[in-house]
């Protein structure tokens, strides 16, 4: 005679204590993604149909549109989102890709370099940005520039 055993319930491994990034970053990428729909088509639809269209986009357009706090933001923003979305999906493809171990790091450090760096830059462009420089010749100053 055989003996009937209760069933077993499965045996879940211990859950791992910290921070799970992999949930965070699959958040930060749909959230992201929504936020930048909407930066991305705020973006063209000022730069392209508001005003004099594609015609209107020159140095002037972009000086002018940086001399606002809030277009500065708005485009940092967008830079910012950007760059770390397209970074995150690129570590996720360096993990599908890789296997762990040295040519993994390598890959990811320098997305996380690269991304680092260009926000850095961008940031210091939109918020550096100055289009009437003091002390240049008028000759080469944009039309829209005070003559000194």
């Amino acid at each position: 005679m055989t003996a009937i055993e209760a069933p077993r319930s499965p045996v879940r491994p211990a859950r791992k204590r910290g921070v799970n990034w992999e949930k965070w970053g699959w958040i930060y990428m749909r959230a992201s993604g929504v936020v930048l729909i909407v930066l991305i088509f705020g973006h063209l639809f000022v730069n392209l149909m508001v005003g004099e269209g594609v015609k209107a986009i020159d140095f002037g357009f972009v000086g002018g549109k940086w001399a606002d706090p809030f277009w500065q933001w708005w485009d940092v923003l967008m830079l910012w989102l950007a760059l770390i979305h397209g970074a995150n999906g690129m570590r996720t493809l360096v993990n599908d890709y890789t296997s762990p171990g040295a040519v993994q790091k390598v890959l990811k450090g320098a997305l996380a370099a690269a991304a680092v760096v260009l926000i850095v830059l961008g940031t210091l462009v939109v918020f550096t940005f100055d289009p009437c420089p003091a002390g240049s010749p008028a000759d080469l100053l944009p039309s829209f520039c005070p003559a000194v």
